[in-house]
């Protein structure tokens, strides 16, 4: 794999650096973000798609809190005991999106381990409240892995989202290092039963500059086919904190674009790689 410093202290390279969002679209959405009080992954996330994003009306909402279970090694998301479920924030979300005027809203959620559903009762309520109050708006939902448990991918299912997406964040090898209670081959298979029983589209994301490599990635890419995965996505980690895993390499423009071709080859019906590429990043044109 193509490397260009394993040592990121050095500064990141000029592929990596960003505009700050602009355009009229951009600011008359932060400016009901800020009005309203509404939370988003784009802006508690700073992502750098942000502007583009919202630019054509797609944004990312989280829910069930900002406490995670799990301690990922690469995520910036707080770890520890999650406060109480919150019932109304299924309309609250839903409100967020018509406030917005989303025409393509991803949802995502922190793991919530220490719930008998996982947190499962909640995205469903979440995406049949959108529905109500936003027909119009069509769905992605990330999702965790529910431990694999059929009752509460089920959930998901009967809602019917256009998209249903759970990440593999990284190659087999270096699971346990980055997502330390999850597992590699419990999230295929999530994917695959999902796909099985009536999934219309399924996608999973990867980071890279862990200190993977390319036969690695290639290995995660054939598997993810394997399970009929429709999309994949194909970003750059970087490290949220010092607390977190350093990155190891910063991947070259070439080498996203080798695995964005070399993907389309395998049957992808989109390929999203380059290193600003996150887990929503054109979400919109994967319904499609």
């Amino acid at each position: 794999m193509e490397t260009v410093s394993a040592k990121p202290t050095k500064g990141k390279p000029k592929w990596l650096r960003v505009k700050l969002p602009t355009g009229k679209k951009y600011t008359q959405l932060r400016g009901l973000v800020d009005k309203y009080d509404l939370h988003t992954i784009c802006t508690s996330g700073s992502c750098p798609n942000m502007g583009e994003c919202w630019g054509e009306g797609t944004a990312t909402f989280m829910i069930l809190g900002n406490i995670c279970t799990r301690s990922c090694g690469f995520c910036g998301v707080k770890t520890g005991r999650p406060e109480s479920v919150d019932w109304a924030e299924p309309e609250k979300v839903a409100r967020s999106i018509k406030i917005m005027n989303i025409k393509h809203a991803v949802l995502t959620s922190v793991d919530r381990d220490d719930l008998k559903d996982m947190g499962s009762i909640i995205w469903a309520e979440t995406v049949k409240a959108i529905r109500r109050m936003n027909p119009e708006t069509t769905l992605e939902t990330l999702i965790p892995d529910f431990q694999g448990i059929p009752t509460h991918l089920d959930r998901i299912l009967s809602v019917a989202p256009e998209v249903i997406s759970h990440n593999m964040e990284t190659v087999r090898r270096l699971t346990r290092e980055v997502r330390i209670q999850a597992k590699y081959d419990r999230s295929l298979e999530a994917l695959a039963y999902l796909k099985e029983n009536g999934a219309h589209r399924t996608k999973s994301g990867i980071m890279l500059g862990l200190g993977e490599l390319e036969e690695e990635v290639l290995e995660t890419m054939e598997d993810l086919r394997k399970a009929n995965v429709d999309v994949v996505t194909i970003g750059q980690y970087l490290q949220p904190s010092k607390k977190h895993l350093p990155v190891k390499e910063f991947i070259t423009p070439q080498q996203f674009r080798k695995y964005e071709e070399t993907g389309l080859k395998m049957g992808f019906r989109h390929v999203e790689s380059g290193a600003l590429v996150r887990s929503s990043y054109k979400a919109h044109k994967h319904i499609l």
